[in-house]
Formats: structure tokens, C-alpha cells, sequence
């Protein structure tokens, strides 16, 4: 029987009603989604999965949230974005300070061009987690998050919440990609190989596979297990990784099984710096990463695949920069980055006069 053969009963008061009212249902149980109101105590790595299904990292939690947006109709223009103080006015629409209210990521949405960012209302293990909507015209107004669809997986090897500046706790998830029906998530275990990368089946099904990474790291001239990766994108079947201080890595998607296996390092980039977020796009026939970091500004570099596979791994000290080359983009204070549409981005910029502001760029 056709998973809508229930619809016949009801022909006689309105196939049309009935369209309307069943869709998003029908829609959210194909996904693994349920009615209810997700558990999230914090709101940190944002990525979209298909049909605006947004997935919330809940980094104190050790567990990544599916919500069903709701939000599936493109803008007419979404190549423009402009707000200026959007810290300040969500600031004020939740009744809280600037200095307390915590912008922790940004995603833009592929189905409509709108921008979700992950929000801290307030300082510490009681800050309430909410997530805001931007849309093209600067329009801001917070997702709901009680009462929605929704899917859930935790975690059960995320390492225990420690006081203080470094808590391991937080880099359980540091970062979230949605690939070909997959979800990636980069993070921190409780292991002696702490460093993961976790591969979920989206919708979940309970199926999730953990590989433990070990990378060189040349400026620190030693393989490392234990530094999360900061932030990674896909690019032909290949993880392109950043981490703390700043080298860049590959690691093949099929690679993740489940055993420990080594990323191979292309590019030292620079220490005392820490990669923030990533982009990958085409202009002419040359792929581009564009990188931002939060001391040595917004980086770009080519991409071909064959020169990744080809570059000498560096597996020796190394002072400064060494590898892939790359180029500084005249981009300061960018703490967010995503790609808006073939041609542009958007940023999340951080001003001194503590005014974080989005603004959308061609890309370059």
C-alpha cells in the first residue's frame, strides 16, 4: 500500500485541504521526526541538511538536534545582506546586553537564502540556547524551538565538563557538515585518541560510526591525537580540515570506518591562530577554499584535487608557513563565514565598538 493511501478517506471534504495540512507531517516522518520540544542546552554548530532541515550541534549536551524549518520558499534576492548590530538587536529583542548575548555560528539556509544563527542568551552553563533567523531584507526573528519536528542522537563518549577556560566538554562538536546523506561531525571524545570524526545516517537510525584522527602538526613538530579539528568542509570525496594553530589537513571520506587512521597535512598556514569557518566555490574553472581566521585574516587558496593528492605530506618542523600556498584576503575581524549563493558570501564581522555585523560579499 502506498504510504499515501490514508489520503482517500478524506477525498470527499478536499484533496486540496488535505495537501495543505498533511504535507509537513508526512515531510517530517520521512526525515525521523517527531512532534515534541528538543532538550538543547546549547546551541553551537549550525549546517543544513535537505529541505531546510537545520542541524543544531548541542556541544554541552554531546548531542545534534534535525529540526524541521519549515523555511523552504528561495528569496528573490539573497545576493544582498546588510545588518549592522545584529548582536545588539537580538540583544534587545530577548531582553539581555550585547556582552551577553553569544552568537556561536551561522548557517545559511541552500532552500531559501535566509541565515540561522546559534545564540547564547547569557554567560556559563545557564545560558539559554536560541536560535535567530535572518532574512535578505535584514529582518530578524528567533525559530521556534518548542513544539517543533524534530530528531535527536546522543553521544555517549564525550568527554566530562571541567572548569575553566579549556573545558573539553565544549569541543565535543566543533563542527558539522551534510554530505550526500551523511552528517560529519567533528569534535572530541573521552578517548585516549580523543580527536574524532563521527558519521551519522541522516535520517538517524541509530547508525553512527566514530574514527579516531592523528594528524602532523609542524609547527608543534609532533602527530597529535587529541586537537579537535576547528573546522572542515567536503571538497571530491575529501575531508579539507583546519586546526588550532594552523595546519591544514585531508582525510579521505571512505577512510571513515571506524578505526584510527592519519589525516595527511598539506599545508602548515601559520601558528598562534585559530581557523573559524570555511567555504569552497568555483569561479571560471578554478575551485577555490576561502578560509577565515581569527589572527591571520581570510585566507584563500586553489583547489585541484590532483595537486591535494600529489602535495608532499609534511611530517617535519616546521617555522611559519609551509605547503599549499595561499593568499590574505583585506577581510579583518570576520568570525563567520558561509556561502550565500554561487557568487557571494556572507560574513559575521566583529567591529571594536563590540557591533558584530552581517554583511554579504562577492566572492572573490
Amino acid at each position: 500500500m502506498s504510504r499515501f493511501g490514508f489520503l482517500r478517506p478524506l477525498a470527499s471534504i478536499g484533496l486540496a485541504f488535505c495537501v495543505s495540512t498533511c504535507a509537513l507531517p508526512l515531510k517530517a516522518a520521512d526525515h525521523g521526526m517527531k512532534m515534541g520540544t528538543p532538550d538543547i542546552q546549547h546551541a553551537g554548530p549550525l549546517a543544513f541538511g535537505p529541505e531546510g532541515v537545520l542541524f543544531v550541534g548541542d556541544t554541552r549536551g554531546a548531542a545534534i538536534y534535525a529540526i524541521d524549518t519549515q523555511d523552504h520558499t528561495a528569496a528573490a534576492n539573497k545576493a544582498q545582506v546588510n545588518v549592522t548590530g545584529v548582536n545588539q538587536k537580538i540583544a534587545a529583542m530577548v531582553g539581555s546586553s550585547p556582552q551577553e548575548t553569544i552568537i556561536n555560528d551561522m548557517a545559511v539556509n541552500p532552500a531559501s537564502g535566509n541565515i540561522y544563527l546559534s545564540v547564547s542568551r547569557g554567560l556559563g552553563p545557564n545560558a539559554q540556547p536560541m536560535i535567530f533567523k535572518a532574512d535578505a531584507k535584514g529582518n530578524l526573528s528567533e525559530v521556534p524551538l518548542k513544539n517543533v519536528h524534530f530528531s535527536k542522537v546522543a553521544f555517549d563518549d564525550a568527554p566530562q565538563s571541567q572548569e575553566g577556560r579549556r573545558n573539553p566538554r565544549m569541543s565535543t562538536i566543533t563542527d558539522l557538515q551534510f554530505e550526500q546523506g551523511k552528517l560529519i561531525v567533528a569534535g572530541l571524545s573521552n578517548e585516549e585518541f580523543a580527536s574524532k570524526l563521527r558519521v551519522l545516517n541522516f535520517p538517524f537510525d541509530g547508525e553512527k560510526t566514530s574514527t579516531s584522527i592523528e594528524v602532523y602538526h609542524g609547527a608543534h613538530g609532533r602527530l597529535e591525537t587529541a586537537s579537535p579539528v576547528r573546522t572542515f568542509i567536503t571538497y571530491e570525496n575529501t575531508v579539507l580540515a583546519a586546526y588550532t594553530c594552523t595546519p591544514l589537513v585531508t582525510i579521505p571520506v571512505d577512510e571513515l570506518k571506524g578505526e584510527k587512521i592519519t589525516g595527511k597535512t598539506i599545508a602548515e598556514l601559520g601558528n598562534r591562530n585559530n581557523p573559524l569557518d570555511m567555504v569552497i566555490y568555483r569561479k571560471g574553472d578554478q575551485n577555490y577554499l576561502l578560509m577565515a581566521n581569527d589572527a591571520r585574516g581570510v585566507m584563500k587558496l586553489k583547489l585541484d584535487k590532483s595537486q591535494l593528492d600529489t602535495t608532499t605530506a609534511i611530517n617535519t618542523k616546521i617555522d611559519g608557513t609551509a605547503g599549499v600556498p595561499y593568499e590574505t584576503l583585506p577581510y579583518e575581524n570576520v568570525v563567520q563565514l558561509d556561502k550565500l549563493d554561487d557568487d557571494h558570501a556572507v560574513m559575521l564581522i566583529a567591529q571594536d565598538t563590540g557591533s558584530q555585523d552581517l554583511k554579504s560579499i562577492a566572492l572573490p
